[in-house]
Formats: structure tokens, sequence, C-alpha cells
């Protein structure tokens, strides 16, 4: 177990423009409804499960059904993606501090990918995780992504790979050009450990045919968890997210108190 004491990710910036990644927010930067924010723990939770990872330039991209077009503020001329780029400049950068044997090793910044209308994107960023635990790259949960832009999702074992954090997407319409800005997300990075998706992991699953399979205990937890609150018209609202919040706490208060 990962001492408390010690981050389970680093976040290297490895260049100097671009926002820092943050904590994922639970309203989705203020875009999620107040009675969700408020009520539905369950949304609110997905919502902050890890960190935000936004572009490291303010970015224009195109597609035009066959071939894929870029632009930024440092580079404001449309130009084709043949079939990767530097950021303007960062090839400079990056030998400017690069030991020796790395000079002219810069990652690049946009990758054409063979399949038609597929991109890749560095973020600017390495991440490397604590021992055992691995980063699931994706969008972010909740929020809404730029129209335009589909993006795969991934797992990364950033404990044991030290290379360039970046993603994957795919056009989803041509002769429009898609902005994607540095200072909105672009990726919601979780931590996830190796055992929780491991074959033996997901292996161990269980399905139950029918009701009439279901057990007593079963219809039990079905009535206290539906039928018991729904019966009680002057019930407080958000009864699962306060008893979940508390159960939370309850379990963090726990940890540190055995942890040493």
């Amino acid at each position: 177990m990962t001492p408390p004491s010690e981050p389970i990710v680093h976040f290297h910036q490895l260049t100097s423009r671009g926002r820092a990644p943050i904590r994922a927010d639970r309203s989705a930067c203020g875009t999620l409804p107040v009675r969700a924010v408020r009520y539905c723990e369950a949304l609110t939770s997905a919502t902050a499960f890890g960190w935000w990872v936004f572009p490291a330039v303010d970015i224009q991209v195109l597609w035009d059904g066959s071939d894929i077009f870029w632009c930024c503020d440092e580079a404001p001329d449309w130009m084709p993606l043949l079939p990767s780029a530097q950021m303007p400049g960062y090839a400079a950068e990056f030998d400017a501090v690069a030991p020796a044997a790395l000079k002219g090793c810069s990652p690049p910044f946009l990758t054409a990918l063979p399949e038609p209308g597929t991109l890749q994107m560095w973020t600017g960023l390495i991440a490397q995780t604590a021992p055992d635990w691995h980063l699931l790259v994706r969008a972010p949960a909740n929020l809404a992504p730029p129209g335009g832009i589909s993006l795969f999702e991934g797992i990364v074992e950033t404990d044991r790979w030290f290379g360039p954090l970046f993603s994957n997407m795919r056009f989803t319409r041509s002769h429009t050009p898609i902005r994607l800005r540095a200072d909105y997300p672009l990726l919601q990075v979780q931590p996830v450990p190796r055992q929780s998706y491991c074959n033996e992991t997901l292996d161990r699953m269980a399905v139950t045919p029918g009701p009439s399979h279901l057990t007593q205990a079963h219809w039990d937890a079905y009535h206290a968890s539906i039928v018991k609150p729904n019966s009680r018209p002057d019930r407080p609202f958000g009864a699962y997210a306060i008893s979940t919040r508390k159960n939370r706490h309850e379990c963090t208060r726990g940890t540190e108190t055995k942890m040493p």
C-alpha cells in the first residue's frame, strides 16, 4: 500500500506552456444541475474521480475527409499534418534542457494516425504512478465534450512506462474547424489498481437469471433501498447521498487511524 504521504500520481510538465493538471471538480466546472450536485452522489463521485488534464496550447484542428490540418495562436496559418508536428518552438525548448544523448528526441505534439480521421495529441506531460497503480485515460466524466471529436479510452501502466501522456481521438465530422481550448479539460485520468482489471478479478462475475432466483436477503435489501423510503412522503431528499458521504468519511477516518 502506498503511504498516505506519497502521491499516487506525479505529473511531469515537459513544456513551459499549458495549465497544470488539477483535481476533477464534483460540479463539472459548474455545468451539472444544482439538484444533481446536491442529491446525486453517484453522479458527482464519478465526475470528481481523478484529475483533469488540459491541452498544452489552444489549438484548432480540421479533417477534410482525407487529410488533417491544424493551427494555433503561435502558428495561425492552417498547416497539414504530415504526419506529425511539434509545438511551435518546442524542439529548441526541449534540446536546451535535455541531456546530450536525448537532444533531438522531443515528443511530437500532434500525429495523424494510419486510420482515417484519427489523431494523437500529446498533453505536454509525463505521468508517473506509484507501484501497482495505473491510469485510465478517458474523456472527462459528465463534462460536455467539444463537438466533432470523440476520445478513445486506454489504461496505461504508468508505474513502469515513463513516456508522453497522450490521447487518441477521432473526428466525428469533417470540413469544420474544432477548437480544443487550453483552459478547458481535455482528459480525465483516473487511478486504478493493477488488480482491479486483471483477468482473475474480471472473471469473478455471477448473473442471477431471473427474479425467481432472488433470495429473501435480496428482497429485504430491495425493500430497504426502494420501498421503505418511498413509503414516507415527508422523507428528506438525498438520503443516499447523505449515507454515502457518511460512509466515505468513516472509511477515511478509519484508514487514517490505522496508518502510521
